[in-house]
């Protein structure tokens, strides 16, 4: 679902009011990642597909277009605002269904699901190996877990340039790699710890690399703007300025800015992306 990490409170608040905002920009920015995530999961026709995290629900309309008519998505969210944007959204006669709920504890049909599927939706749990525990049952044996999750933010410009930048004007806050947020699952290791103990078997871990399309506009220019005003807005640099004095938000924008000129691109910003693609199998 998200590059903004946040509590439930968050996710039903400010988090769930920006992403809706900044959907299209933040889907175009994800979609190379889904789409691989997608790739492996192989989604086919008549299969029932969970996706974990659906946010606004683009990729639970990409699975259902794979499933077709014969098969069927269940999206679910933890954000009201996302979930209802999702309904909104939804094609006539797609396959698909939302519930606002979370995924760690939601009430889910035993042995349903053909697919697990999510795109950034899986890093927020509180109880990880519980949660995926708490999902598995809901597959049924044999079926598939596929999913795309960043790697270490060290490895994620668009995270890295903007919190480097700012660095000799706010000291980064201290971090728990492990905490949940974007970069939960940094660790392949501990993504394969977390889902053998919850029962699944041929764990695969792929890195996949891609530039992240940061930003619009009609001239690098306006890029920079518009990706300066998407920082602020969503992600980490957001949250490290939070009441924060207006001077040392004005001067953040300065050196965030003059960072975000540096980078390539024509209408969009580019900066690297660095994620894990993940697979597993229902034992």
């Amino acid at each position: 679902m998200a590059i903004n990490s946040g509590s439930t409170h968050e996710w039903t608040g400010t988090s769930g009011d920006n992403w809706v905002l900044h959907q299209q920009r933040l889907d175009r920015m994800l979609q190379i990642f889904g789409d691989a995530a997608l790739a492996v999961a192989g989604p086919r026709p008549g299969e029932h597909a969970l996706d974990i995290g659906c946010g606004a629900g683009t990729t639970s309309f990409a699975l259902a277009e794979r499933v077709g008519t014969s098969g069927h998505v269940l999206g679910v969210d933890i954000s009201p605002q996302l979930i209802a944007r999702a309904e909104v959204d939804t094609p006539d006669g797609a396959s698909v269904a939302f519930q606002r709920a979370d995924a760690a504890s939601a009430p889910l049909p035993p042995a349903a699901f053909d697919l697990l599927f999510s795109r950034f939706g899986v890093m927020f749990f509180d109880a990880p190996t519980p949660a995926f525990a708490h999902m598995r049952k809901a597959l049924k044996p044999g079926g598939r877990l596929a999913f795309a999750c960043w790697r270490s933010a060290a490895e994620n410009d668009w995270v890295r340039l903007p919190m480097t930048a700012i660095r000799h004007l706010l000291a980064p806050p201290p971090s728990d790699p492990e905490a949940p947020g974007p970069f939960a699952f940094g660790d392949p290791a501990r993504i394969e710890q977390i889902l053998t103990d919850a029962g699944f078997d041929d764990v695969a871990i792929t890195p996949f690399d891609a530039d992240i399309p940061y930003g619009h506009g009609a001239t690098h220019a306006e890029a920079v703007e518009d990706a300066l005003g998407l920082a602020f807005a969503v992600g980490p640099l957001s949250r490290a300025l939070a009441g924060q004095s207006e001077d040392l938000r004005a001067a953040a924008a300065d050196a965030v800015r003059a960072a975000f000129r540096q980078r390539p691109g024509a209408t969009s910003i580019l900066l690297e992306g660095a994620a894990w693609i993940v697979t597993a199998r229902n034992r």
